[in-house]
């Protein structure tokens, strides 16, 4: 037994099921398909994420920074400050949806975020992802809204959101840093009354 495998399993344990996707934790066994998705993708995904502290080691080169950011996403799962996920397809892993930032008290909301292998975008994978992530939020995790945060001009995310029907709330001026610079992010919002509305043509097309 390595001394990666000392974390409760519990947490670890969670498996959500879509449609085509099933979602759990990433673990340390998953460096291998994890940094090979990363690596074939850098171009495609680092445009719309935010900056890698300089002296920080790169965890789709570096197996120890991966098993240190999944002890602690596992870590923030068990505060309940965030609840990040692989996405699996078939069995192979896909890309990840994560609910960060998650705030109890008056709003008792998070936000949620998402990546996907080019090689597997414009199936619907992401926004089936999403919905299954919801379906945690709003009916496990007893959240009231979640939102969307996107860049104006990154087509492919908006097209997530517009295969769902989510709200459009505006756009938030310099809201987020992206790739070094404060982006523009149009801001989209779902809650527990649109869930509970919606609930059942979400199931019969996504789960």
């Amino acid at each position: 037994m390595s001394h990666h495998d000392v974390h409760p399993v519990r947490t670890a344990a969670v498996r959500l099921y879509g449609r085509r996707v099933v979602l759990r934790p990433l673990v340390p066994p998953d460096f291998s398909g994890w940094s090979e998705v990363r690596r074939r993708n850098h171009e495609w995904l680092t445009v719309w994420e935010p900056s890698r502290p300089a002296n920080s080691p790169d965890p789709s080169t570096d197996r120890e920074a991966f098993s240190a950011r999944c002890a602690l996403r596992d870590r923030e799962r068990q505060s309940g400050t965030a609840y990040a996920f692989g996405m699996f397809v078939d069995n192979t892993f896909a890309g990840e949806v994560n609910l960060n930032n998650v705030v109890r008290g008056a709003m008792m909301g998070g936000s949620v975020g998402y990546w996907i292998d080019q090689a597997r975008a414009g199936h619907s994978y992401t926004s089936e992802a999403v919905v299954v992530l919801s379906r945690y939020a709003f009916e496990e995790l007893g959240l009231h809204r979640l939102e969307i945060c996107i860049v104006p001009r990154n087509a492919n995310s908006h097209r997530v959101v517009a295969k769902l029907g989510l709200r459009n709330e505006g756009t938030a001026e310099r809201y987020l840093e992206i790739n070094g610079t404060w982006e523009d992010h149009v801001r989209y919002g779902f809650t527990s009354e649109e869930w509970t509305a919606r609930r059942d043509e979400f199931a019969a097309a996504w789960l």
